[in-house]
């Protein structure tokens, strides 16, 4: 990277598709910002590893181009990659050498399109009361579809507000992917998910040489350059890191830690919270002046047991979805299954639905789901319990241990005991029950101690 001049980094940098230069040794040279923005390594992190371990494209081991004979000719390659947070990411690889005065080679460059977009949508997820994956009917969700596109097409702030479990992420990604920067990066970051002094390096990034021992780190805001960054649960976001988010929206720079040179950054902002943010602002507890910057458009996604018809409209496209994903030839619900799963009153909203109907999928053995195909704390009475009546998601459960049904934890924490009862205890089968991948299934039976004592 230090042979390579400065204007084609900041040239490289400002492309929206994914560039990799890959040495003759098939090392990582560099990788520009989009490329760090699709797979969530940077250039530092990644520098002299084979691009094989960085990619983790699926084509690398069956048809690397570096192994081909002709491979002084350019080739194009459609597959998977696999990125930090071990997601599945389709893309389009464009591989090229790159021969020098003497006629030799001396290195290779990629470059990654990413198709989520691009790919054409699974019939089975299509459905008339949709907006993209965002499905909905009610009142409350026709008025949301309507302004959608408006809204996207703003680069004003958004909050999205709503229970746990309503859809705010995969609503901020609609918006993104409506807008006009949907061609760009949309970045999450957790604000609960880290430590304070671990999330201002994450968001902001940290400057060469800070610390000794840490690498440079472009920091979310950076990776979000010309596209989006959505901030999930921005409620706990420390009172230090609301400043600084705050002076960020305002002069559209950053300051990476470790470093008095500021850093412009052209990113839209959409938050979202389950939390009340006025009542925070009356309680001291969250920015007022952060709040009416974040606040210049809202949407508010109701809870499930609010969407009347939604319901239904919900279980059938989550159950044709997964049975198309399993090739299982599922149709339906049987009666007695159909009405418990309309009474049931679903304090983890469409979350627990969704989980709930590819658990029961995934169980099935006929054209239709029955009542034995349901996770075991839908079918059995719970002592002090009414279904009809559940507690809030946002509410704490009820002492004495009986909340299971009203508390989502616990509730989540059945489903996974009863995947893993049915799959004999074997992990990858329990995550293909629930519909997961095998490090969600680890992550949150770490989370619960589940066969961690």
């Amino acid at each position: 990277m230090k042979d390579l001049p400065v204007s084609l980094i900041c040239v490289l940098d400002q492309i929206p598709i994914g560039v990799c230069i890959i040495g003759r040794d098939r090392g990582i040279v560099f990788m520009n910002r989009a490329l760090e923005a699709i797979t969530g390594f940077s250039t530092e992190q990644c520098a002299g590893l084979p691009c094989s371990h960085v990619l983790r494209f699926n084509k690398c081991l069956e048809n690397c181009p570096v192994d081909r004979d002709e491979s002084r000719e350019r080739c194009v390659l459609e597959g998977d990659i696999i990125n930090q947070e071990n997601q599945k990411i389709p893309v389009r690889v464009t591989f090229a050498s790159l021969i020098d005065e003497s006629g030799e080679i001396s290195a290779y460059v990629e470059t990654i399109d990413d198709l989520r977009q691009a790919r054409v949508i699974d019939p089975a997820r299509i459905n008339p009361f949709s907006s993209g994956r965002i499905v909905g009917r009610c009142p409350q969700m026709e008025k949301i579809l309507q302004f959608l596109p408006v809204i996207a097409q703003s680069e004003a702030p958004v909050v999205i507000t709503g229970q746990i479990g309503t859809g705010k992420d995969l609503l901020a990604e609609e918006l993104h992917h409506a807008s006009l920067r949907a061609n760009s990066p949309f970045i999450t970051f957790h604000c609960g998910a880290l430590p304070d002094s671990l999330a201002e390096s994450e968001l902001f990034g940290v400057a060469k040489d800070t610390f000794t021992g840490v690498v440079k780190k472009p920091g979310k805001f950076r990776l979000a350059h010309k596209g989006t960054l959505y901030i999930a649960e921005v409620g706990d976001l420390a009172p230090l890191l609301q400043t600084k988010l705050l002076n960020s929206l305002d002069e559209k720079i950053i300051y990476p830690i470790g470093s008095a040179k500021s850093v412009p950054v052209d990113v839209r902002i959409i938050a979202a919270t389950s939390r009340d943010l006025g009542q925070m602002v009356q309680d001291g507890t969250f920015r007022s002046e952060l709040y009416f910057r974040l606040n210049a458009l809202s949407l508010h996604l109701p809870p499930l047991k609010e969407r009347g018809e939604d319901r239904r409209l919900l279980m059938d496209h989550f159950m044709r979805a997964h049975a198309s994903l399993l090739n299982k030839p599922v149709t339906g619900f049987s009666d007695a299954c159909l009405e418990k799963l309309l009474e049931y009153g679903y304090p983890g909203n469409i979350l627990e639905l969704k989980h709930i109907v590819e658990y029961a999928v995934s169980l099935c053995r006929t054209e239709q789901i029955e009542l034995r195909d349901l996770p075991a704390y839908l079918t059995e009475d719970f002592a002090g319990l009414d279904a009809k009546s559940p507690v809030s998601a946002e509410q704490p459960p009820p002492k004495g241990g009986a909340g299971r049904q009203g508390d989502w934890s616990a509730l989540e924490h059945q489903m996974i005991m009863d995947a893993l009862l049915e799959a004999n205890g074997r992990r990858g089968k329990a995550a293909r029950l629930l519909g997961w991948g095998r490090s969600t299934l680890w992550r949150k039976m770490k989370h619960y101690r589940i066969g961690f004592e």
